[in-house]
């Protein structure tokens, strides 16, 4: 009789919610100190903002689903449609998400499985046209 064994989610195998809360939370520290990208978080306190990352980040990595009984299904399109996110948001938002990872200081493996979903999620919200020209295709109308 063979047992059959799980591999535990990347939310177990990188330290549970204590690693997320690390890693949101010095995320945030970097957005407070950003003249740049702290206008895109409109409340004077990051904390609710905090709280839903990192619930998010917990549910989405195989921990409790504490985000969804709170606030529902993540909608990410629909949630931040009402902020303007273009690519220096978005570079902005991963420059400071990298910082935050780094210091986790986690195996590669997890790291780069953490980070090409947050590239991903990152370049998923941006809803604002490109301010670099990239070279005419002859699609562009005269």
């Amino acid at each position: 009789m063979s047992e059959t064994t799980n591999a535990p989610t990347l939310f177990e195998a990188i330290g549970g919610e204590p690693t997320f809360r690390r890693l949101v939370h010095r995320f945030y520290q970097e957005v407070a100190a950003d003249p740049q990208l702290r206008p895109v978080y409109p409340s004077r306190d990051l904390g609710p903002a905090e709280e839903h990352l990192r619930l998010f980040l917990i549910q989405y990595w195989g921990g409790p689903a504490t985000y969804n009984e709170l606030r529902g299904h993540p909608r990410l399109r629909m949630r931040h449609a009402r902020f303007a996110i273009g690519e220096a948001e978005r570079d902005g938002w991963l420059r400071h998400m990298r910082t935050a990872l780094n210091e986790l200081d986690l195996a590669p493996d997890h790291d780069r499985q953490l980070w090409e979903y947050l590239v991903m999620a990152a370049g998923s919200l941006v809803n604002q046209p490109s301010t670099t020209a990239g070279p005419d295709l002859g699609l562009t109308p005269v």
